[in-house]
């Protein structure tokens, strides 16, 4: 992550507080701005969310190719430019008090007239060696970004939900080779996919079986699961491991203005609405099928005019 700025403490009264830098977050202050609010991002980091860390970006329209940071840095200019203003704190709480909101960090209490939670998602870690060190040299939690890369090559996928087959789906058509690792004997995901994926001959199932190392010395040369049957280890040659077992929204300290599905994710549509008047949302930490940069950013948009005409219409 990229650190802001430091800036001086004390409270802050703005139009609108964006809470999370991410994509979501930094699309949501560009509009904000340009709709003549004052604005302020949050985020208890720095600026750019997860898309940081790719070393890569090849789907976001206008940049052929840019790696993560360089665009994460673009996009701050361009807010920063246009006079949003970014502060770092984790926020622990949102206080509705009607025409005016309190967000409030572990130092700090800032005012707003409207609140944008733009607190994205973490992909969930398999915690084996390796994994770690070789993201972004073959370890991959995304592979709609980065399949591409694989073309040709022979991959691992770890899971056995709709994301995991849905991956393994799109790298079947991309790849030499796919291996589909799970933990159990069957897939929790679609038997439609299943079977789909049981017909394409360089599609095969690692069932009951769990990672235990991914290895490699500057890029993933191969990776290391245990059949939960028989206790016996397997090395798997493959130059991308695709890590699918789901996602961790950071949305508990806001569950007072946010309805929250069972997975934890903000319960709202296309419309970035909440159910709380002056309270919106943007990005991967809301109910959506698809996460990806660019609907982070029409997200932030959709999610910052709904702010700007909410402050309008109670002004």
């Amino acid at each position: 992550m990229f650190p802001f700025p430091e800036t001086a403490c004390g409270i802050m009264k703005k139009d609108i507080i964006i809470i999370g830098a991410g994509p979501a977050g930094m699309a949501a202050a560009v509009y904000g701005v340009r709709a003549g609010k004052s604005v302020l991002l949050l985020d208890k980091t720095g600026f750019g969310g997860q898309i940081v860390n790719a070393g890569s970006v090849e789907n976001y329209p206008s940049f052929k190719k840019i790696t993560g940071a360089e665009l994460a840095a673009a996009m701050h200019e361009q807010a920063l430019d246009l006079g949003a203003e970014f502060r770092t704190g984790l926020v622990t709480g949102v206080e509705d008090r009607g025409d005016v909101k309190i967000v409030k960090t572990a130092s700090e209490e800032h005012e707003a007239k409207a609140v944008i939670v733009a607190t994205g998602a973490s992909n969930r870690k398999l915690g084996v060696e390796g994994e770690l060190r070789l993201t972004g040299a073959g370890v991959s939690y995304c592979a709609t970004c980065d399949g591409n890369f694989f073309r040709g090559r022979t991959v691992a996928v770890v899971g056995g939900g709709n994301t995991a087959l849905d991956d393994a789906e799109v790298l079947a058509n991309l790849a030499k080779q796919v291996y589909l690792i799970h933990r159990r004997d069957s897939f929790r995901g679609d038997a439609a996919t299943v079977r789909r994926l049981e017909a394409k001959q360089n599609v095969e199932f690692v069932l009951d079986s769990v990672p235990v190392e991914i290895r490699g010395q500057f890029m993933v040369e191969s990776i290391v699961v245990r059949n939960k049957m028989t206790d016996e280890e397997r090395e798997i040659p493959v130059n991308g491991v695709f890590v699918a077992v789901g996602q961790e929204p950071d949305n508990q300290a806001f569950t007072n203005v946010l309805r929250l599905d069972e997975a934890g994710y903000v319960d709202a549509g296309e419309d970035c609405l909440t159910g709380t008047p002056g309270v919106f949302v943007a990005g991967d930490c809301r109910v959506k099928k698809i996460r990806q940069l660019l609907t982070a950013g029409s997200d932030g948009a959709v999610a910052a005019l709904a702010a700007v005409d909410y402050i309008n219409a109670n002004s």
